[in-house]
């Protein structure tokens, strides 16, 4: 295989980078896009540990991740040349693995405190702060308070939440509670002076270098198509409620760095919508055959009901863009995980991970 010389250039400037960076923490925080099996320690229904879930992770068992195989921290730790942080209640985080970080999130989860009440047992954002906080507590025990901090401050941080607030929430019922209380137009502010308290939060907590990212094209997944889409397009309502959530999720960010008032910024805002709908709209283009239906379900375009061991199962998971009627497929999180990495401004507002990398080794 052939590159170009400057593609060449970027991939040493882009390894030299992951090489200094080498012992960077990692913390995950959010829902099913970014659990790593938390919810496997819970009793719930939001869970992704039986098969067919896994059938491409390289021990080809479920492992919690809604995937077929790695999830977006998985791909962003290998990136890095870090291992995959652990899930915060799985107990083999301990010791010296606690220097690598933790994932918090927990599939089901919102931005508020009813998003997901469907599936109870989940670890919903305030318990995701306080892990964090009990995280730093056995740090400062094990390592002192001056390495938890120096930890904490030069970490990577990750957070996703947003969807399940619209998909799991708003949207969940006709005449839902919360559609009773806001038109969508006053919902989408109201969400995001929450998020925005828990962002804050996680500043104080000691987060420097924060990734937030913005809910995808929500009437795109085959989930939503199979229920609410007579023709096979994207659903115009949730399409709207997106629109409407992620510019104004930018310019929360933006205000809240000028808040924050650093020389560098702390929120870097992911553009999930822009890396989704390239694949969705034009998924010859990136190499599948279907972005319409999922790998994995049944009913419609595979979107009705949970993948389960009774489920249509495609033969090739590699020409379908949806693992299952949610989730993305391994091949799919690869992509959004290159734009996260040096994606230009469509993708990434406040600089792409490359760029944080690099500002913080030259600090």
């Amino acid at each position: 295989m052939h590159f170009p010389l400057a593609s060449l250039l970027l991939l040493v400037v882009v390894g030299s980078l992951y090489t200094e960076a080498e012992g960077r923490a990692f913390f995950v925080f959010g829902d099913s896009l970014v659990d790593s099996g938390n919810n496997n320690y819970l009793a719930t229904t939001a869970r992704a540990d039986a098969p067919p879930y896994g059938i491409d992770y390289p021990t080809h068992q479920p492992t919690g991740r809604f995937s077929n195989g790695l999830n977006i921290p998985d791909i962003i730790s290998e990136s890095i040349g870090e291992e995959s942080v652990l899930p915060y209640l799985n107990p083999e985080l301990r010791g010296d693995k606690l220097l690598n970080g933790a994932n918090f999130a927990s599939a089901g989860v919102g931005i508020l405190n009813d998003t997901g009440a469907q599936f109870v047992n989940i670890i919903r954002m305030p318990q995701q702060l306080q892990c964090f906080k009990k995280y730093q507590q056995r740090v400062s025990e094990r390592f002192g308070v001056a390495k938890m901090k120096q930890l904490v401050n030069e970490a990577l941080i990750l957070i996703s939440a947003g969807g399940n607030d619209f998909v799991n929430n708003y949207y969940l019922v006709r005449n839902s509670a919360r559609s009773r209380q806001y038109a969508i137009q006053d919902y989408v502010p109201y969400i995001l002076s929450e998020y925005e308290k828990i962002l804050m939060r996680i500043y104080e907590m000691g987060g420097r270098n924060v990734l937030v990212t913005g809910t995808g094209p929500l009437g795109c997944v085959p989930a939503e198509i199979a229920q609410r889409s007579p023709n096979g397009s994207c659903a115009g309502e949730l399409q709207r409620a997106a629109a409407l959530y992620n510019p104004q999720l930018v310019q929360m960010i933006t205000q809240l760095n000028k808040k924050i008032g650093l020389t560098t910024n702390v929120f870097y805002a992911v553009n999930s919508y822009r890396m989704n709908i390239d694949f969705i709209t034009n998924p010859h283009a990136y190499g599948f055959v279907t972005s319409k239906i999922a790998c994995c379900g049944q009913g419609p375009y595979n979107g009705i009901g949970p993948c389960t061991a009774l489920s249509n199962l495609c033969k090739n998971r590699r020409n379908y863009a949806f693992w299952d009627p949610f989730h993305p497929c391994e091949r799919a999180n690869r992509y959004i995980v290159k734009q996260i990495l040096s994606g230009t401004t469509e993708y990434m507002h406040h600089g792409n991970l490359t760029t944080i990398l690099a500002a913080n080794n030259a600090s």
